[in-house]
């Protein structure tokens, strides 16, 4: 673990792990027919509001800051945390504003962001059609270009990812849930003395919210849904001292269709892809 800014106060760690926002593949069905990069579908018009609008709730009803967000390269994950970086930064908030467009100045030593390749989609068959993956499973981002997708100033070059590379195609789905715990807790464990938001896909929200909320099964994870955990840290003499992640049942868990019982989690992405 780094150890914590010298100002920090014992208190508690905030993370919050979101879905990305409506997709045009799953509202426009000849969209993939004809698109460049098929598996890499951008939101629709109703995503982009979805993703503001809950950035704008996250910023209304948390009582503490948002300090780092970290994003899937997905083109889909890069345009919600585009909104909700907006939403969470914009100097002057206005309640009627439906986008980032909305948005005429942005504060932007409110936050840093960073890409993850640990929190992008399930890199197999089940999570993306065959016929649609790139033919030599090679899936093509330049980092250094997503990153434009920010505002200047407000992307952190110097951080390090926890998953250098991106996995394999066809990963195993159990491999696929483990990459998402890992990341969760590498990131939380690397920035103790922030508050996090992680933007991810709905089998990374899912896998979350079950492994930390304990004999959970999950059916079903909407857009922009999240799950918010928080932990207790505190620091002594230079070291830092963790307790166990706590699931908060908030406004984000609306989206997350759940039971309590000890029945093996079902991969959500069996629903609608992710």
């Amino acid at each position: 673990m780094e150890s914590p800014k010298s100002n920090m106060d014992d208190g508690y760690q905030n993370i919050f792990v979101m879905r990305h926002g409506d997709r045009i593949d799953n509202f426009e069905p000849l969209w993939v027919s004809t698109a460049e990069r098929p598996w890499d579908p951008p939101l629709v018009q109703d995503g982009m509001i979805r993703a503001f609008r809950t950035g704008q709730r996250i910023r209304s009803q948390i009582g503490f800051p948002i300090h780092r967000v970290f994003v899937s390269p997905f083109l889909r994950c890069l345009q919600t945390a585009s909104e909700v970086v907006a939403a969470l930064s914009a100097v002057n908030v206005d309640p009627n504003a439906m986008s980032s467009k909305d948005v005429p100045s942005i504060d932007k030593s409110k936050l840093k962001v960073s890409i993850e390749l640990g929190l992008c989609e399930m890199l197999n068959s089940v999570a993306i059609r065959r016929e649609l993956a790139p033919k030599d499973g090679k899936f093509d981002f330049t980092i250094s270009d997503i990153e434009t997708m920010f505002p200047e100033g407000m992307v952190d070059h110097n951080v390090d990812m926890v998953y250098k590379e991106l996995p394999k195609w066809e990963e195993s789905v159990e491999g696929c849930r483990d990459r998402y715990v890992k990341v969760v807790k590498a990131l939380a464990d690397k920035y103790p003395s922030e508050n996090l938001l992680l933007v991810t896909h709905g089998e990374g929200v899912g896998t979350t919210f079950s492994t930390f909320y304990k004999d959970t099964t999950v059916y079903e994870v909407d857009y922009c849904a999240y799950v918010e955990m928080r932990r207790e840290v505190s620091s002594k003499d230079g070291s830092v001292k963790a307790g166990d992640y706590e699931v908060v049942l908030s406004h984000g868990q609306a989206g997350i269709r759940f039971s309590h019982d000890p029945v093996s989690y079902e991969p959500v992405i069996s629903q609608s892809p992710v």
